[in-house]
């Protein structure tokens, strides 16, 4: 076999393992999670020491939530935001927050939020249909 032969054939070789491991990746991701809105109302008690949602919620030591879903980060008129979270340039969709949910500062670097983050997925999802019904 020439060098270039060898060198094709492996190429070849190694996109056919790495095809193989991201089909066997693919299937054993799990299903997406279904949330429960009065799983979420309970969890977001945790939230409620910062955040209010509502007819009558206002920004006060974070901003308001209500409507969050959709809604472009940093752009409540009753908080006043970090330089981070202003800069942003994301608008939250349920993907945003979720991934801001399990580690906000490692999502937006710089941000006000003083929070570890959320580590099980389940209380995300059921934070999220919370949020959805608000």
């Amino acid at each position: 076999m020439t060098s270039t032969f060898r060198s094709l054939f492996s190429l070849a070789s190694a996109g056919v393992l790495l095809t193989h491991a991201a089909i066997t990746h693919a299937a054993a991701a799990p299903a997406t999670l279904i949330g429960n809105a009065e799983a979420g109302k309970a969890a977001f008690r945790k939230c409620a020491s910062c955040h209010q949602v509502g007819p009558s919620a206002r920004g006060g030591f974070g901003p308001k939530l209500t409507g969050v879903i959709g809604r472009k980060a940093g752009a409540t008129t009753d908080y006043k935001y970090s330089a981070a979270m202003k800069n942003a340039n994301i608008v939250w969709t349920e993907q945003n927050l979720a991934g801001f949910l399990k580690a906000p500062s490692d999502f937006i670097p710089g941000n006000n939020m003083r929070f570890w983050g959320i580590g099980n997925a389940q209380q995300v999802a059921d934070l999220l249909a919370y949020l959805r019904t608000q």
